[in-house]
Order: C-alpha cells, then structure tokens, then sequence
C-alpha cells in the first residue's frame, strides 16, 4: 500500500515541507509574449524557497541503496541472515555512507547502488554497537553531493519530516515526529532521545529522516508498536539521532572504539514484563550461556541491587567498569534463586568475522 501512494504524494511533501513542489520543468515563456500574471491571492514560490526545494531534492539523491552479504561464519547470521539489504546516505564532505549498522555487522562484501543505477563496492570504515551507527567507504568516490548532519535535538513532537529510501523522490513519504524518548532495547542497547515517526514503514533499515531543510536528522532502525506512548499499540518506527553520531564521528570513521563500545557486554536478550526481567534468548557460545544461564531465566538483581526494567539493568551492568569485568546477577531459574557470575567481553570481541578495513 505504501508505494500506491509514494508518487502522488512527493509534491505534496515538497510543498508541505519547503513550500514550493517540485514537478516536471514549464516550457520557457517565448521573448515575445509577456509572462502570465500571477493568480490572484496566490503566493509565488521565492528563490528562497526553490533553493530549500533543491536542499531536499539533492538529500534525497544522496540516499543510496546496501547489499550486504555477511561472511559464511557470522556469529549474527542466525538473527540478520546472511544476505541482507537496506539503505544509506552519504554525508556530505566526508564521502563516507551512513547506515544502521546491523546491516553491516560481520560484511564479507558490501555494493552501494546510487540512484542512476551505478554500484560500487564498499568496506566498512566504522561500527558502533552502543550508538547502532555503521559507517562505509566507497571503493570510488560517489558523484552525489551528500547530505549535512542537522541537529536531531531541535526535533519536536509533531514536526513534519521526510521519510526517504533508495529510490529518490519516488521513495519518499511523509512522516510526522510522534515522540522523542530514551529507548531500551532486548540486545542490550540503551540510547537516549531517539526519534520515533508515524506511519510505518517497512523498510526502515538505514532509511534517511530529513528535515525540511535537507538536512539528516537520524537513520532509520526498527519497526515499533508504540511510536506514541510507550506500551500503547500505536505502530511507528524508531529512528538513532545524529547527534549521537557527531562526538564519535571522528573515531568511527577511523574504526576506532569508542568510550561506550568499551563496556561490559554479556550476549543477553531480556524483555521487561510486569516490572521483571525474562531472558528471552541466551547468545550461543556467549558469556551468559557459559555462566549457565537459560532462556525463561528471570534476572532478579545485578551486584547485590534488584532491577526491574531494561534501563535500570544496562545502567547498572554498565556502571561495574570495563569489558572484562564480572557481572554477579541473581536470577530465578525454575523455583530457585541463584546466584551467578557472568564473566563480561567487549561486543567486538565476540563477533568471529572482523571487518575488512
């Protein structure tokens, strides 16, 4: 139903964000005659505006589509697939591509494919597992001229925004702002101020958020079903803010660790239900699995403190110190209460397949 409406609607979202549409060019009025005067009670579009216009097209244009096909060994096959497929955008005087960086985890090869059609190949120049970004470098340079990084923090529930695939204009809908809050997810990720839309979309997976300035607002990561308020059914999708993006940019892009991709990692998915804790999923081979324990496991407490929510656990686990530190949790296991020491890694550290830089 999505791309019934895509087409018709690109004008309208011009108009809507810049206030001037883009469409087919007008036939140049002959020397001779004189120009039509304006309707009456009918703002003419300024060259400001056809300027704001151009700032979209062109952050459209920069929005390119991701082949990825990870490596046979890949530890995150078994969740991702080994063939995977999304969106980037290059940003502008970087010639790097940002994605979602799921999409790229453990990579064996990587196509970039601009809207016109030409592809090149692609390595990974940066991932982060506590912001969720991937960066990639093109093998060539992309003849695009890339989209500037706004500031997510001036975004407010309710702005209208550009919710833009591979594909150009033709890919581009309309989404609205439902709420901005601190995210919590299974994977042991926490990021703050993310940016939730409406309607949804389904491919979502490195999709570009734009202003309507043109400018890159966040980069597109799941599919939720309470965009608006937390635990009320309201699907959406979940955009990572850019300005998590710019303290780190500078080592990520280096495939450098950052200060936050440091901290203890125990390869357990939970899901908070009622005020507790169940492990949804033990990561084989993991850190957890090999302190024993077991999906349907209940995580009561962590260093002697109960938790309750997904946040309290992360903040806590990530408060004892560096990768490598031990993680003592209390868990419910059946009818009985134990205690267990889970020996913590870096994320990185786990991933069999390195990436190619």
């Amino acid at each position: 139903m999505l791309h019934l409406f895509k087409c018709s609607l690109v004008p309208a979202l011009l108009l809507a964000l810049t206030g001037v549409a883009i469409g087919p060019a007008q036939a140049a009025v002959p020397p001779a005659q004189p120009a039509p005067p304006a309707a009456a009670g009918v703002a003419q579009p300024s060259a400001a505006d056809a300027r704001d216009a151009q700032k979209v097209l062109d952050a459209l244009d920069s929005v390119v589509r991701l082949k990825i096909k990870a490596l046979p060994q890949a530890r995150s096959a078994r969740t991702l697939g080994l063939e995977r497929e999304g969106s980037g955008v290059l940003l502008r005087g970087s010639g790097l591509v940002l994605t979602i960086g799921y999409l790229i985890l453990e990579a064996e090869s990587i196509t970039i494919t601009d809207n016109r059609g030409k592809s090149v190949p692609g390595t990974i120049a940066g991932y982060d597992h506590a912001t969720g970004f991937g960066l990639i470098r093109p093998s060539i340079p992309l003849l695009l001229k890339g989209v500037e990084l706004g500031v997510s923090g001036d975004t407010a529930e309710y702005d209208k925004m550009i919710f833009a695939t591979y594909g150009g204009k033709q890919n581009a809908t309309l989404a609205m702002v439902a709420s901005r809050r601190r995210f919590a997810g299974y994977w042991e990720y926490l990021i703050e101020d993310a940016i939730f839309t409406v309607p949804p979309r389904a491919d979502h997976s490195g999709a570009a958020l734009i202003n309507r300035d043109g400018k890159l607002i966040g980069i597109g990561s799941l599919f939720v079903m309470d965009a608006v308020v937390p635990n009320r059914r309201a699907p959406g999708n979940m955009f990572v803010p850019v300005d998590l993006l710019k303290p780190i940019m500078d080592q990520l892009s280096s495939n450098t660790s950052t200060r936050d991709a440091l901290r203890p990692w125990i390869g357990l998915s939970t899901q908070e239900v009622d005020g507790r804790l169940f492990v949804l999923r033990v990561q084989e081979e993991g850190p957890a699995e090999q302190a024993g324990l077991k999906t349907g496991d209940i995580i009561l407490g962590i260093h002697g403190e109960p938790v309750s929510t997904l946040e309290g656990f992360y903040k806590k686990l990530w408060s004892l110190g560096q990768a490598g530190t031990p993680v003592p949790l209390k868990v419910l296991q059946g009818s009985e209460v134990r205690e267990i020491s889970v020996q913590s890694i870096k994320r990185m550290d786990f991933v069999k397949a390195k990436p190619s830089l």
